[in-house]
């Protein structure tokens, strides 16, 4: 299978996207084999091994939303799996870096947001173990026998929080309309998702343990929110939206 970028992305970003799939394979992380890099002349990319008659777990949850317990099970475990593996610090970069070198390099918050952001990052610690960095059920492909990890150019190490803190904001805030059109579920599974996912995650049934691990989950998803916007818009993300999250520091 051939992923070319749109035009306007530079040569760099498919390469460095395929040294960190090659990473993630070479790690034994359940994942497409890359091969090689390629160009159309204008477009770059790479190829990877095709996974005949795939279907990602959301595609599954859209088309059989009564398997929604099962497969939220089966990505918890795989979730959990995935950040118990020990990263390759030497071939990976830390998440935590890559936040704190947007709050340097971009102008992209308020100070006092960029301030307490970096208060945050000086305690969060640099763990060795492996993120995604896109953590959500549209990110793992089957063919009935595999399950593999897709869209892994942000993968790195550092603190699980990085992924759950992603994948709550998205259960939780992210618009109905928007969910259907990037997911093709609707934002009740998603937020079903969650409630069968996290206390299987945690593996635990405590309300009171699922509740103290969703607040922790808070301030990592404030910091990494604008990186987000940033990544995905090219832009600052609205002031309102701000005044908001800075509240959950």
């Amino acid at each position: 299978m051939a992923k070319l970028y749109k035009n306007g992305f530079e040569a760099d970003r498919a390469k460095a996207e395929f040294l960190t799939a090659r990473t993630v394979y070479d790690l034994g992380i359940p994942s497409p084999k890359p091969y090689r890099l390629i160009t159309d002349g204008e477009r770059s990319g790479a190829e990877y091994e095709l996974i005949k008659n795939k279907r990602s777990y959301t595609r599954i949850i859209s088309q059989e939303p009564e398997r929604l317990e099962e497969i939220s099970l089966k990505f918890a475990r795989m979730a959990k799996a995935l950040h118990d593996t020990n990263a390759d610090t030497t071939l990976l970069g830390s998440y935590k870096q890559r936040i704190e070198r947007f709050y340097h390099e971009k102008n992209q918050v308020p100070e006092d947001y960029k301030q307490l952001a970096l208060k945050f990052l000086d305690n969060v610690p640099d763990t060795p173990r492996c993120v995604h960095g896109d953590l959500h059920i549209g990110n793992i492909i089957t063919d009935g026998e595999r399950d593999l990890w897709i869209d892994v150019g942000e993968f790195a190490y550092g603190a699980p929080e990085w992924d759950l803190a992603l994948l709550w904001t998205m259960c939780h805030n992210m618009p109905d309309e928007r969910v259907q059109h990037i997911f093709h579920i609707t934002h009740e599974q998603m937020k079903a998702h969650w409630d069968i996912f996290f206390p299987a995650y945690l593996g635990t049934s405590s309300p009171q343990a699922i509740e103290k691990a969703a607040h922790h989950l808070l301030p990592y998803y404030a910091t990494k929110v604008p990186y987000i916007f940033d990544m995905v818009f090219s832009a600052p993300m609205p002031d309102a939206a701000l005044q908001r999250i800075v509240k959950l520091f």
